[in-house]
């Protein structure tokens, strides 16, 4: 994908979602779920950036912040407008005019095509809405618009699905329409959470395909959420792994899934299957999944987990982000500033063993 000069996109700063646990009706909370925790990272316009990571992790939380379906507790949030160029306080969208203008320059696909649709509307309707809401066109012009976009996500010819409705749809037909509807307004900035993870094996790379063809064709910017780096890997140029609310690990595709240096990371490059029958991949077991982040203590959130943990890692809080080299970030203890890792001597013994 081109980073149409390298301007950044969008600029996350500490960002932070706290979830009160009910304490009763006359007693105030004092337990919080920390969805996401002191979270930073940009993308830049033309990119695509993946999240990844766990269930459970704060990746969607994360996604819906970014387009305003749910408010930040902390951090900021900033989007470039691609009319104006200026960067947006998404905190400090409030008025209708100004979401609307936001909605129209950020857009979301949503995981499940199956109940992202009102089933009581037609396609034609579903895909026109945007343009209804932002006052685009008289509705020939709107229809027109429609159906360019139903031939451009390949629902083709558009004319028999104008008025059909969502269960009349395959899984893949519905995610075409989901993905029109976003791109109708043509934004230029796009979160799609898990949009394949629902459809069959079959069709997800076409799917995939076309995602990527509309990002070349119409200079769209993606977060792009899934937990499966496969994925991640087809679809992005930067990958983000996060763990209990946290990101531990940034870095340009390849060269995270060729060097990763967070456990976690390798735990889940390990478990990704390599089509090489004489390939062993150094294993990383790591037990149990991931909890409830209720009032985290404050030392390494994969410390529980981690198999290559130290005395230093329960001690001292949990690690900064800091950049080892060729824009490659890692949050741990164990890696030195070259990016040197102290856990690969039990690596090599496990390999050996």
């Amino acid at each position: 994908m081109s980073d149409q000069g390298g301007q950044v996109r969008v600029k996350v700063s500490g960002l932070r979602k706290l979830f009160p646990m009910s304490r009763g009706v006359f007693r105030k909370s004092v337990d919080f779920i920390h969805a996401i925790d002191d979270v930073s990272f940009e993308i830049k316009a033309g990119e695509s950036l993946g999240l990844v990571g766990e269930s459970g992790c704060g990746k969607t939380t994360a996604g819906r912040i970014l387009v305003k379906l749910d408010d930040a507790t902390d951090g900021e949030v900033l989007i470039r407008d691609a009319e104006t160029g200026e960067m947006i306080d998404v905190a400090a969208v409030s008025s209708k005019e100004e979401e609307k203008g936001f909605r129209k320059n950020v857009q979301m696909i949503f995981q499940d095509p199956y109940e992202s649709m009102n089933p009581r509307r037609t396609i034609f309707d579903i895909v026109a809405e945007p343009l209804v809401v932002q006052r685009v066109g008289d509705a020939p012009e709107r229809e027109r618009r429609v159906i360019d976009l139903l031939r451009l996500v390949g629902l083709t010819p558009p004319g028999p699905f104008l008025f059909r409705y969502p269960h009349e749809l395959s899984g893949g037909q519905r995610q075409r329409v989901a993905i029109a509807r976003a791109l109708v307004t043509a934004p230029a900035f796009v979160v799609a959470d898990e949009p394949t993870s629902m459809l069959d094996v079959s069709i997800r790379i076409s799917i995939m395909r076309l995602m990527l063809e509309l990002a070349e064709e119409m200079g769209v910017t993606y977060l792009y959420i899934t937990h499966d780096l496969a994925v991640a890997r087809y679809m992005c140029d930067r990958i983000a792994v996060m763990y209990l609310g946290k990101i531990v690990e940034t870095a340009p595709v390849e060269r995270l899934l060729e060097a990763p240096m967070h456990p976690y990371t390798r735990a889940l490059l390990s478990a990704v299957p390599v089509p090489d029958p004489t390939y062993k991949r150094p294993k990383v077991e790591i037990e149990g999944g991931v909890s409830r982040a209720v009032n985290p203590s404050g030392e390494c959130r994969f410390l529980h987990r981690c198999p290559f943990a130290v005395e230093r890692c329960e001690v001292e809080p949990h690690p900064d982000l800091y950049d080892r080299g060729d824009d490659h970030l890692t949050a741990c203890h164990l890696v030195g500033p070259d990016g040197s890792w102290a856990g690969a001597e039990r690596v090599a013994l496990d390999l050996r063993s």
